[in-house]
């Protein structure tokens, strides 16, 4: 089988559609394709952050097609969006879809962050797929789908289990697209993101858990320690995109285990014991009480 040539090689003019745009890795990606030249679509739930980044997409050098507020877990809302900008400015070239994160044990988490979960980080992703990958296939001059999965879409990462369970699907998606979209030179990138510091870590939900609790307090500085700014993991998906990769990796350490994990089982799992290990060591005792409530 012949290698596909990478379908977006610049962005120069490209049509680009960026979900979670008023923020972190969805504002970082953004500003950058602007920086290049891109035509942008951008969405995101929060109406003010958006205004603020279009304006500054704008004066990067981008021009700003369409800037509309949408809830991408509401299907006819994506339906209604992907119909104005393909009207404004034909079929998109790249498309880009995140999410949210909430964490939690399984006794911490309720049934509303399961299914809050499904909706934004799994449904959303289907609908923006639905209504804007057909435009594209009708155009005839490829593209390259972008879904930003996680760590937690590869790995065993403690206290996410229903933030994993919207992260594999969204990989299980990814893997069957990256082959029936091949014949149409549209290219499926899978972004696979450890440590990023962007305002949620700062707002991060952990079902049960008291953000004020020292212990959590000292993880969560430690972590944005380790973590890569919002700018670089946009670096790392444009580069991704421009060489047509599929797996995309904002840091070494997620590479690395990803390796581990497919060429060395017993190594990787010891490596995720320890994780779970060390990650429950610093669990506050707020979750504690909340686990002796439930028996």
């Amino acid at each position: 089988m012949t290698m596909m040539r990478p379908p977006v090689r610049d962005l120069a003019g490209k049509n680009v559609f960026v979900t979670g745009a008023a923020s972190g890795i969805g504002r970082a990606v953004a500003l950058q394709a602007a920086g290049e030249g891109a035509v942008l679509h951008l969405t995101d739930i929060q109406a003010d952050l958006l205004a603020q980044v279009a304006e500054e997409a704008a004066a990067a050098g981008g021009r700003v097609a369409l800037a509309e507020q949408a809830d991408i877990t509401d299907h006819d809302a994506v339906r209604r969006l992907a119909a104005r900008a393909t009207e404004t400015s034909g079929a998109m070239d790249v498309v880009n879809v995140a999410g949210i994160a909430i964490w939690g044990t399984v006794r911490g988490l309720e049934h509303e962050h399961w299914r809050s979960l499904v909706e934004v980080n799994l449904m959303g992703p289907i609908h923006v797929i639905e209504e804007f990958v057909p435009p594209m296939i009708e155009a005839g001059r490829g593209g390259q789908l972008v879904n930003v999965s996680s760590a937690a879409g590869i790995i065993a990462m403690p206290w996410h289990a229903a933030y994993s369970a919207t992260k594999f699907g969204l990989r299980g998606i990814s893997e069957v697209l990256r082959y029936d979209l091949r014949r149409h030179r549209i290219g499926v990138t899978l972004v696979c993101p450890g440590g990023v510091d962007t305002g949620l870590v700062r707002t991060i939900r952990i079902a049960g858990v008291d953000a004020q609790d020292r212990r959590f307090v000292r993880a969560r500085k430690q972590f944005q320690r380790h973590a890569v700014s919002p700018e670089r993991a946009a670096e790392a998906i444009w580069k991704g995109v421009r060489r047509n990769r599929y797996w995309v990796y904002t840091s070494a350490d997620i590479r690395l285990v990803h390796w581990l994990q497919r060429y060395f089982p017993p190594g990787y799992a010891l490596a995720m014991r320890v994780f779970s290990w060390g990650a429950h060591r610093v669990l506050p005792a707020v979750d504690q009480a909340r686990r002796a409530d439930l028996r």
